[in-house]
């Protein structure tokens, strides 16, 4: 490829093959340009301009419609090195012709996948594929790593909701050194309340909380926390009811731990005379039906379908979650029996946090209602959840479409003034029964999560919304939930997975919690329970 300089005519031209072209045209000014910048620019071109040819001489040997190898892309590249041609929007549309066309095609069996992305460039380069094999080991790769990040996302989804479902080692021994405490330590079984204070159990001049639970340093922060966020704490009777092998345990804690001057009282679901079979059929359904048992305690990996998106899986876990066979879990629905003598009560789930005074809340007017409680569907997140109840129902049942409307707000659990006066005259009670036992023939397909489903049913028309401030929830599952917000509100619920006894509970909203535990005590000392 003869270079000819003719600085005479101020032309450069190039040959090749004895066929002269007048790539480019250089125009010197024998008056201004110098000798170096000449030599410069023969030497940029003697580089780039045979690179050009080669790539031409290959588009013309093999034609560049009929180009099919990945390569091609490549060579299409060499004429825009001089400028000449802008092609860019052509290999776009070509390349996503490839993808479109092997989106629609079937993998082949057996083909060879690369591990990573420098493994499938090697291969390429290797292997010289042509662009529709490209596109579809691309496709194929990318599948593949599809697929094993979902699993690999269910998998700490399934060991996340087994470390909900466990109880940690520190609270397990808490309940065996308070069980044995019971049986050797006179001052554990002492009579909860004591005899002088007993007649206060059913005075309903007293503010009269109300806890179902077998976890013991839970119960013990509620308490605790009611006790000193009280303005009258002398006012404040906790009923505390738990199963009958907490029982002991139970009352050991609060009988060695008393929190005057309020007072505390210990019972055991066995220490009710109303809960019999015959009033509480639930007992029988949940004890003889197979379907609960393997629903509940049944291997939840061959129900993983890893079509589901991560949020759908994660609820699938959480409702199964053996808490909601729990007879403790249902007790609620059973207080106007439990407690024939009072009048109005507050009741609390065990993962919440008093933070002021909750007299105020049984002074609210229900208008006639039974349940005093916060609505779930008028925020996105700042005080509470946005739920309706086709969050909770499957509407694509004819019973519910037939019963619900889907857009009906929501109420939560958790934190609830109620009307046992009210309550004792509808059959609220019934109804819960009635439609548990309807979602057990329709093989559990009525509603997914827990308890709640039932009772959004058995209480509707007798819900009384209250502030939302009084009830923050979300706080066992928003890791972005807004530090102020939990401040402000007068309850706060760690509602969700991550409890803050667990240690996969949320770290920045653990310190609500743990303020109100006595890390002091020779008991939580022992079994290693540590402000973490």
């Amino acid at each position: 490829m003869p270079l000819q300089v003719s600085l005479s005519m101020r032309i450069i031209t190039i040959s090749n093959n004895n066929v002269f072209i007048d790539l480019m045209k250089i125009t010197v000014a024998a008056t201004h340009i110098s000798y170096r910048t000449l030599f410069h620019t023969i030497l940029i071109l003697t580089f780039l301009l045979p690179f050009s040819f080669i790539l031409t001489a290959f588009f013309t040997l093999e034609g560049v419609d009929k180009c099919s190898s990945f390569d091609c892309l490549g060579r299409r590249l060499g004429p825009r090195i001089l400028g000449r041609v802008d092609d860019s929007g052509r290999l776009v549309k070509d390349l996503y012709m490839i993808l479109n066309q092997v989106n629609s095609e079937e993998i082949p069996e057996g083909l060879k996948l690369p591990d990573s992305f420098s493994h499938l460039v090697s291969d390429m380069k290797n292997n010289q594929y042509d662009a529709k094999t490209f596109g579809l080991m691309l496709r194929a790769t990318i599948m593949k790593l599809e697929t094993e990040i979902m699993e690999s996302r269910f998998s700490e989804l399934m060991n996340k909701h087994f470390a909900a479902s466990s109880i940690p080692r520190g609270i397990h021994c808490l309940s065996l050194r308070l069980t044995n405490e019971y049986s050797s330590n006179a001052h554990a079984r002492r009579q909860l309340p004591s005899p002088e204070l007993l007649p206060l159990v059913s005075n309903n001049s007293y503010h009269h909380f109300i806890l179902s639970t077998d976890n013991i340093l839970a119960a013990s922060v509620v308490v605790t926390s009611a006790v000193e966020s009280s303005l009258e704490p002398s006012k404040i009777v906790f009923h505390i009811i738990t199963d009958k092998k907490t029982y002991a345990a139970m009352h050991s804690w609060f009988a060695l731990n008393l929190v005057s001057p309020a007072i505390v009282e210990v019972k055991g679901v066995h220490q009710f005379d109303w809960l019999t079979r015959e009033n509480v059929p639930l007992l029988d359904v949940v004890d003889n039906h197979n379907d609960i048992k393997d629903y509940y305690h049944g291997s939840h990996i061959t129900e993983t379908n890893l079509s589901d998106t991560t949020r759908k899986f994660a609820s699938k876990l959480q409702v199964r979650s053996p808490k909601y066979i729990s007879l403790l879990n249902h007790l609620r629905i059973y207080l106007p029996k439990l407690f024939p003598d009072l009048e109005k009560v507050i009741f609390l789930d065990d993962d919440v946090v008093i933070q002021c005074d909750l007299s105020p809340l049984l002074e609210i007017d229900l208008h006639g209602k039974v349940n005093g409680a916060v609505e779930t569907c008028k925020g996105e997140g700042e005080w509470v959840m946005s739920k309706r109840s086709k969050n909770y129902f499957n509407f694509s049942h004819p019973i519910i479409a037939k019963h619900l409307d889907p857009d009906e707000c929501a109420w939560a659990y958790g934190m609830n003034i109620f009307d046992l006066r009210a309550w004792r005259k509808t059959n609220i009670i019934e109804t819960y029964h009635h439609w548990f036992k309807e979602n057990l023939d329709s093989n559990l397909t009525l509603w997914k999560f827990g308890t709640l489903p039932p009772a959004l049913i058995a209480f509707k028309g007798y819900v009384h919304p209250i502030d939302p401030s009084w009830h923050m929830l979300g706080l066992g599952y928003q890791s972005k939930t807004d530090i102020e917000n939990v401040k402000k509100a007068a309850v706060i619920h760690y509602n969700g997975q991550l409890k803050p006894w667990l240690p996969i509970g949320l770290k920045h909203l653990r310190p609500f919690w743990t303020k109100y535990v006595n890390y002091s005590n020779d008991f939580v000392r022992n079994c290693h329970i540590m402000d973490s």
